[in-house]
């Protein structure tokens, strides 16, 4: 305990003495500055999340530091248009759409070192987002359509020479017949 009488509050750094501490990841805090960093409400043990040096409750760390994308939304039949900018997270921007300039579209020559190579990015493409279509691996945001962007599925995707599309742009605008 350092001189003055107590810890200092992990807050307002001012002395916490035992009748008002209340003790998180070896730092001490007063009852009244023990609150979720963002929407400032009391915490105690079961609902308090830390992030190296900050106190959250559960649900803001969650929006904050927790897993994004489809599938993690904020519950069943819920769409949320929150980007996170009032808990200080910055929208990430889609990267436009480029159809694949790799020349050689053997599937092998995309593995450098045995592991899935996206060939619309470049990218490295790990289980979690890996989506496989045309004999080739793909990140889930990549694998649309070369010539409009549309998201495809294994029941709407038609491919030739390493790049995959819409069935019906298949059959219609490129003029390919059915692969």
């Amino acid at each position: 305990m350092p001189f003055g009488g107590g810890n200092k509050c992990g807050c307002c750094q001012k002395t916490v003495y035992f009748a008002e501490e209340v003790q998180c990841e070896g730092k001490s805090w007063h009852k009244s500055c023990f609150l979720c960093m963002v929407c400032k409400k009391n915490l105690d043990s079961t609902t308090v999340a830390v992030h190296v040096d900050e106190i959250y409750c559960k649900s803001c760390y969650g929006k904050k530091y927790g897993p994004k994308g489809y599938g993690f939304g904020g519950g069943a039949g819920t769409l949320s248009m929150d980007t996170g900018e009032g808990l200080g997270i910055k929208p990430e921007e889609q990267a436009p759409h480029r159809p694949t300039n790799n020349p050689n579209a053997s599937k092998f020559a995309q593995k450098p070192g045995g592991s899935d190579m996206c060939p619309r990015c470049g990218k490295m493409v790990y289980a979690a987002e890996k989506v496989v279509g045309g004999g080739n691996s793909w990140h889930k945001g990549c694998f649309r359509c070369a010539k409009c962007g549309k998201g495809l599925e294994s029941t709407t995707l038609a491919d030739r020479d390493g790049e995959i599309f819409c069935k019906g742009l298949f059959k219609l605008n490129l003029g390919f017949g059915e692969s």
